[in-house]
């Protein structure tokens, strides 16, 4: 309860704040190829329940019908615009809507979509799937987006056994020393 709770007042804080940001990238992404500014696709969430999750926008109009479920350095699909975005995981923001919604929380195993089910053992995905997926998690914290599969797949059952609120804490510092340290690479 206390971890929904910090969920939800953080979100709605973070967005207040945040609001001049979310305006002036929406106007970016617009401006860039008059596209669409959010992007929406469909993930798994806490006990496999399938949602919506919301992103800014990175890459062009309709990139998943011309290439796969992820991106790699240089991937030609993401726009200028985006690739600041995702350097700062900017485009990550809108995502806050679906933890008040409570599809998310800001920590646990970043959401998977429907096809990464078959990287799983059945008690492996009982166990991924046992949390409500989050913004950031322990794969994020550490690794970022250098992790190979298998290390996030390890790290995020990891976070499944070592979940708790204080974790989550320490998970939320390391994630923004990443951030920012690392200018988001």
């Amino acid at each position: 309860m206390l971890k929904r709770v910090f969920d939800v007042v953080v979100s709605v804080l973070i967005i207040m704040l945040t609001l001049p940001i979310w305006l002036t990238v929406s106007a970016c992404i617009f401006l860039g190829d008059r596209g669409p500014v959010f992007y929406r696709q469909q993930r798994v969430g806490l006990g496999g329940r399938l949602f919506g999750i919301y992103k800014f926008r990175t890459m062009v109009p309709d990139a998943d019908k011309i290439g796969g479920y992820s991106t790699a350095y240089g991937d030609p699909r993401i726009t200028r615009v985006g690739a600041f975005l995702r350097r700062y995981s900017l485009d990550e923001l809108p995502q806050l809507l679906n933890v008040v919604i409570g599809d998310m929380s800001l920590v646990g195993p970043r959401p998977d979509v429907p096809m990464q089910r078959s990287l799983y053992t059945d008690e492996e995905y009982a166990k991924r799937i046992s949390v409500r997926p989050g913004i950031t998690g322990l794969a994020q914290a550490t690794a970022r987006s250098r992790a190979t599969p298998e290390e996030r797949k390890r790290l995020d059952l990891e976070y499944v056994d070592k979940s708790g609120f204080l974790f989550d804490l320490r998970v939320i510092l390391m994630t923004v020393r990443q951030v920012v340290a690392v200018g988001g690479n």
